[in-house]
Parts: structure tokens; sequence; C-alpha cells
């Protein structure tokens, strides 16, 4: 004999466990998504502010900007920020930020 009531209840648990896994996945999801604006912010203040700035350029996973003075880098907060490595020749730092390089690039320049 068929049970319409308990088959269709079947149906519903499913469709609830689905939908409760989607809700989690999102919200994991978006709890990794970095605030990018926030962080340029961060590495602007880490450069020595924009005035410090004299140009800047990406490159791949590369952010590469030229310094006034790069003896006010904070170059332990860019580190913890996430940079993969910074290479620092005469007032020229290269910050290897990897995959988050391009995504940076807009933000930075809406900011300078």
């Amino acid at each position: 004999m068929y049970n319409y009531l308990g088959d269709n209840m079947e149906y519903l648990q499913y469709i609830i466990i689905i939908v409760l896994l989607v809700v989690i996945a999102i919200a994991i999801t978006k709890s990794k998504k970095k605030d990018f604006k926030i962080e340029i912010n961060k590495l602007v203040e880490y450069l020595g502010g924009k005035e410090n700035i004299i140009s800047y350029a990406f490159q791949k996973s590369r952010f590469i900007v030229n310094l006034k003075n790069t003896d006010v880098v904070n170059k332990e907060g860019i580190q913890k920020m996430g940079a993969q490595g910074i290479v620092e020749v005469d007032n020229q730092l290269k910050i290897i930020l990897g995959e988050d390089a391009k995504q940076l690039k807009k933000y930075i320049d809406d900011l300078m």
C-alpha cells in the first residue's frame, strides 16, 4: 500500500537538509571573504600613508610600490596581512600577495 503522507515527509526532510547545507555553505563562504577596502586602507597605512607612495603597479601576484621613504614601512604588519613575501630594492617594495593582488588593484586605484 502506498503511503502518500510518509513519502512526502521523507522528501520534505531531504529538502530541509539540503536548504540547511546551502545556508551553512553560504555562511562559511561569506566569513572567509576579505573586506578588501579595509585591507587596502591598512596596507596604505603600513606603507607610510598615501603621501609616502610615489607610484605603484601590479604584476600578476605582486604589488610593486615606489616609496619616498622605506624606513617608515611596517613590513611586519604587511606580512601579518597575508603577504607571502616582501622584496626591497632601494625605495621600491615588491609585495607578493598571491591571487589577492588582482582584487586589491581595484580598491587601491579608487583610494589613490
